[in-house]
């Protein structure tokens, strides 16, 4: 059992990405899936319990390890830089996507009332939206939507995790 475990934390440190217990079945085919998300549920509580820097997390379809929030001030003087940050317009242009996807730049221009060009493409170089396909229309135009990265970069499992219309405007109230 402990050997499992200690394979199993190796294969999440030397990740780069979170890694789907999908992903460690493959790796490991002679334990059940089961067995690996019980192990991966009680490895979670073990760091969360330790209280120590890091806690492993399940973000974007999968488990990798992360520091703990309330440590970024430090991470940040390490990293001797400003984190990387995204325009109002990028930020904006970003909800829209992830709220109404798939959806073309037309509707996001649409939806913003001016054009989203600029920001969709620094976006798409961030890896944060990617191109789904194209629409049956004529013209034939690009679809967006999120990326895993996206689930990654705003701590989210899944799409089903960002905040809703009412809990936008209780934070809201909240600050005012």
């Amino acid at each position: 059992m402990e050997q499992k475990i200690a394979i199993i934390e190796a294969l999440l440190f030397a990740s780069e990405t979170p890694l789907a217990a999908e992903r460690i079945t493959e790796i490991l085919p002679d334990i059940e899936r089961t067995e690996i998300v019980s192990l991966l549920r009680g490895l979670m509580r073990e760091y969360e319990v330790r209280g120590g820097g890091i806690s492993l997390q399940e973000v974007a379809g999968g488990f990798q390890f992360r520091t703990r929030t309330d440590l970024a001030p430090w991470i940040r003087k390490l990293k001797a830089g400003r984190p990387a940050m995204l325009s109002p317009a990028a930020l904006e242009t970003l909800a829209v996507v992830a709220y109404r996807q798939p959806l073309v730049k037309s509707e996001i221009d649409r939806i913003r009332g001016v054009d989203a060009s600029g920001a969709l493409k620094g976006l798409l170089e961030k890896k944060l939206v990617r191109i789904v396909g194209r629409k049956d229309v004529p013209g034939k135009p690009i679809i967006y939507g999120t990326t895993r990265k996206f689930l990654e970069v705003f701590n989210l499992k899944d799409l089903s995790e960002l905040p809703t219309l009412r809990e936008l405007k209780d934070l809201q109230e909240q600050q005012e």
